[in-house]
């Protein structure tokens, strides 16, 4: 059994998720027709990952938002070739993806150091340009913070979520018997007696046409593209939206959330994940649960039970099914080890899939000596 000594949560209530910055290279200095001078190149800005660094502390430090890097140096008599001028660096968080106004992505900064340049510097004027130099690029690019968290927590309104949340610690996100409580995310912070951390978020409750972008769904959505595993959290006992949408069931639910992910990003379904089945308080909770485990082993045989159009293509195999009662406590240390044991899985796997691509590259460059 693993213990955990300190659980927190951290809440963003200003949280910023998205930055758009305007960014300019340097112009290229002037050359110097006399001599056959050539002015210095302009200066290039760069994206670069950064530790402890947080999208809201760019836009706090920086309000005009714009970036713009050095001009470079005039040919001179002196200097016949004029300095370059200085790169302008913008120092962003890990786990962001670049990208142009046109949604066209730059690049994406996945580990402290990663570096996208983002606008080019311009030449300096030489014998080719007849010594007249040249602007550097100028462009509006998006920042977009995806990775927050190891574990992102996928249901419905209402589910259960934020009392989940609160299980795991001695906070108290919001909390009411009506949809859309959660409304901006919050992080709790599992660290464990070895000091191993992780975080889990509480993002706003997905609703089913999320992936046309109604109620808060691409805003959420893009948040779990960079969460490295999901955790379905459904209502054993189902549950309304509102008195005018159908009732769904535990097991509706499921494959409504699946179908909803795969209509934004198919990819998302690769990930791995954990059900929870939460509110195991409730009257004929474990007849429901059986039903529901039972269902999911054949989703196939169940699945006249959903709208044709809303069907997954490919329905969910997930590690664990959990069942427990955020309310009373139930089931939480089992969560909490399945958890911990489902991302130890993955990072050994990744561990081994970095030795054997070292050994290859080694083996190929002993063969290239050879």
């Amino acid at each position: 059994m693993v213990h955990i000594t300190r659980i927190c949560l951290r809440k963003y209530g200003n949280f910023v998720d998205n930055l758009r910055l305007y960014v300019r290279g340097g112009s290229g200095g002037m050359g110097l027709p006399r001599l056959g001078g050539q002015g210095g190149k302009g200066g290039d800005v760069w994206v670069v990952a950064t530790k402890n660094m947080t999208l809201k502390r760019i836009k706090d430090k920086f309000p005009q938002k714009r970036f713009v890097a050095d001009a470079g140096a005039n040919s001179g008599v002196r200097a016949l070739k004029g300095e370059r001028g200085a790169d302008k660096e913008i120092l962003a968080p890990v786990g962001i993806t670049v990208t142009t106004d046109e949604s066209r992505t730059l690049g994406d900064l996945n580990v402290e150091g990663d570096r996208v340049m983002v606008a080019k510097g311009g030449s300096g004027g030489s014998l080719y340009s007849a010594f007249q130099p040249s602007k550097g690029e100028a462009k509006h690019i998006r920042l977009d913070l995806k990775l927050i968290a190891d574990m992102g927590l996928v249901g419905f309104p209402n589910a259960g979520k934020s009392s989940l949340l609160t299980a795991l610690s001695n906070a108290t996100p919001q909390i009411a018997s009506y949809a859309f409580t959660t409304l901006k995310p919050e992080i709790g912070k599992l660290i464990y007696d070895d000091y191993k951390q992780i975080s889990v978020a509480d993002l706003p409750g997905l609703i089913e046409g999320a992936h046309m972008n109604k109620g808060m769904g691409h805003k959420f959505l893009k948040h779990v593209e960079r969460t490295k595993q999901l955790l379905f959290v459904v209502d054993v006992c189902g549950f309304q939206l509102a008195s005018k949408t159908p009732f769904r069931s535990a097991f509706e639910a499921v494959q409504l959330l699946t179908k909803e992910l795969e209509l934004y990003k198919e990819e998302l379904l690769s990930k791995p994940a954990l059900l929870v089945v939460n509110k195991m308080d409730l009257p004929n909770a474990e007849d429901k649960l059986a039903e529901l485990k039972e269902q999911l082993q054949n989703p196939e045989e169940f699945s006249d039970l959903l709208p044709e159009d809303m069907i997954p293509q490919n329905y969910l195999t997930f590690r664990h099914v959990v069942p427990v009662s955020a309310i009373t406590g139930f089931g939480i240390s089992h969560l909490k080890s399945c958890v911990r044991q489902s991302l130890d899985e993955d990072a050994a796997l990744e561990v081994k899939a970095t030795h054997r691509e070292k050994l290859q590259a080694l083996r190929k460059q002993s063969q290239g000596r050879a």
